[in-house]
Order: structure tokens, then sequence, then C-alpha cells
């Protein structure tokens, strides 16, 4: 089988950007990340981006794309991920998706349907005032307005994307899902071979608490406070998780020690979110590797496993 890239996924803080830097200088390789909250300029310390000595050594795409007040969706990502690994490849380098969003992938392997064309002005109205809403209101609309969309929104969906399904029901005329089941996808479905990073669950919830922190004494406070001075509290990007909880500390309504113990909390919570998606969502394909073992001896399998499969040596 001709695979198009190939990919490193797992929950937040599995090890995952270590692994895919290993296997990327082995096989020639190229970074894609697949992080939603990446893709943000300035949000470096409490998105865990890779360092500039880690970006030197492999190159990277997919990171700082937009400021913290736009949005960037999966169906952009798609685009954008596509012209990417077209490049990497013309370089005859080896394309790696590295990330733990899942929709990302998704949306390679499982083309997004065509998105209805919305009158940007209108759109851009409607926007702002959706942002002013309390996020319940918004869902109870969408329950009126696409109850199949709001039902699959419960578990997994933040005030993002239920502010999209808004927008599309609200200017085109038809919910969100009746346009995941009727319109037609944009792109061919791509090849991944996917390698997956478990851990077990108390070593990864230790591994979350520790990384926080680190990001905390590495000055994740003082980077939210120069997002909050720059962009409203209520950019998109500052819902992050790591950013929301750092908030009312900043806003003096409670301690730092109990704004880092939200973040702990709410990142385990993701984590979560994160496992329950590889149990249902990933490929019959997909490999799983033990993320106690040595990050070399798994670079090297993924490498083996790659060269055996693309019949090189």
């Amino acid at each position: 089988m001709t695979w198009d890239a190939l990919a490193v996924i797992g929950p937040t803080a599995s090890g995952k950007t270590g692994l895919a830097i290993r296997v990327a200088r082995r096989l020639g390789g190229e970074i894609v990340s697949m992080d939603s909250r990446q893709v943000y300029r300035g949000m470096d310390i409490g998105t865990a981006k890779a360092e500039p000595a880690e970006r030197a050594a492999v190159p990277h795409h997919g990171l700082d794309l937009v400021d913290p007040d736009q949005r960037y969706s999966a169906g952009a990502f798609a685009r954008d991920a596509r012209q990417w690994l077209d490049e990497i490849r013309a370089r005859d380098h080896v394309p790696l998706l590295v990330g733990g969003t899942g929709f990302f992938l998704r949306a390679l392997t499982h083309p997004l349907f065509r998105e209805p064309q919305l009158e940007p002005a209108r759109r851009e109205r409607l926007k702002r005032w959706l942002s002013a809403r309390p996020e319940a209101e918004l869902r109870a609309w969408l329950a009126r307005l696409d109850p199949a969309g709001a039902a699959a929104l419960a578990a997994r969906g933040g005030r993002q994307r239920v502010a999209r399904a808004l927008e599309v029901a609200l200017l085109s005329g038809r919910p969100l899902s009746w346009w995941h089941a009727h319109a037609l996808p944009e792109e061919r479905p791509l090849a991944v071979m996917v390698f997956v990073l478990d851990l077990p669950r108390a070593e990864l919830y230790q591994r979350i608490d520790e990384r926080v922190r680190r990001m905390v004494g590495a000055g994740l406070e003082n980077e939210v406070r120069g997002l909050v001075a720059r962009f409203d509290e209520r950019a998109p990007g500052l819902d992050a998780t790591g950013y929301i909880e750092l908030l009312p500390y900043l806003r003096g309504e409670t301690s730092l020690d109990a704004a880092v113990d939200a973040i702990q909390r709410a990142t385990r919570r993701y984590a979560r979110r994160q496992l329950t998606w590889l149990r249902h969502q990933l490929p019959a394909t997909a490999r799983h590797l033990d993320g106690l073992r040595p990050p070399d001896e798994l670079a090297d399998e993924v490498v083996r496993a790659w060269r055996e499969e693309e019949g090189r040596p």
C-alpha cells in the first residue's frame, strides 16, 4: 500500500513531539502539527510548542498561523495540510502528522463536506453577536435548529464549534448535520500510517501535572497576561485549556495555586476526551506503541515499519 503520510498521535503529554522528532531525523522527515491551539501566534508555553532548537533540527508546519482573535477550522487545516504534504513529498521527504487533535487527522482521512458559501459581511456580524451570548443559550438554540448536530457537540464540541454550527444553520437555511450528510467531500481521502502512543492512565496524569508545573515555571502567567493585553479575553484562542483557567487569577478572583490546580484538572479531562476519541475513531490499521518504552526504541520501530511498507531498506 502507498501511504500519503505517517502520523504520531496520542493524548496530551504522552511524548508525541519527542518521538516524532526522532523519527523525522531518521527518515529525513518534516513535521505537520495537528494541534488546534498551536496554530495561534504567541501561545507557545501553554500549547507546548516545539522548542526553537527542535524546529531548527526538523522543519515544522502548522505553527503560528493566526492570531488568537481569529478562528482556524478543521477544514482550513485540511486545505493547508494537503499543500504542505504535497510540498514535503516534492522534496522527497517524509511527511509526519503529529498531534492530539483527532478532528484534524480525520479531516484528512475522511474529507470534510464542501462548506456552503456564507456571505462574509453577514457572517461577521452574526459572529460578533453570537460571541456576546452565553454558551448555554447558544446550545439551546442549536438544539432547536439542529438537534442532531447539538447532540453530536454535547460532549466533544466547545463554544467555537457550537457558534459555527449556528452560523451555518442561520445563514444557509440548512443545519450543519444536513450538509455533513448531503454535501460532497472536498478532496480524496488520504492514506495515513497511524502510530498511537499509549500510556497507563496514572502515568499520563502524572506527566500532565508535572508538565503544567513546568509551564507555569517557564512563564505561562506572563504569556497569558500579554495575550489578554493585546486581545479580548473572549478571543477564540484564549478559551484553550491552560489559558482560560488563568483568567480568574489575572482578574484577582482566585490564587495562582487554585489556577494551576484548575489547569491540571482541565487538562486531565481533555486527555480523557482524547482517549475516548482514539478508542472509537482510529482506522483498523493503527499501530499502538507502549509509551513507557525508551523513545529511541519506539522511533526505531516506527522507522522500520514505515520502510517495510514503503519497500525501502
